[in-house]
């Protein structure tokens, strides 16, 4: 699944037009590499966000099989590591 389509699917952002703008200026990165919006995210991968006053790193624990789900069930696909 894309990086922005998996940002959008998981809840971390509200649009997927938003994700798609954080990963062309730089602001995602998956294991320490920038992303674009169509770079792959695989079960493992470290996502990175460095918003404007700090920096959040999530943990890619499963890849979502329908387009969106609740934000209750987020904990079963992503785990915020700090």
């Amino acid at each position: 699944m894309r990086i922005d389509k998996f940002l959008n699917c998981v809840n971390i952002t509200k649009r997927r037009a938003v994700s798609e703008d954080m990963c062309k200026n730089g602001v995602v990165s998956i294991n320490g590499a920038v992303a674009k919006p169509a770079k792959a995210v695989k079960v493992g991968d470290k996502i990175t966000i460095a918003y404007l006053q700090k920096e959040v790193s999530y943990e890619v624990l499963a890849i979502p099989e329908t387009k969106t789900i609740s934000k209750s069930k987020q904990d079963e696909y992503v785990k915020e590591l700090g």
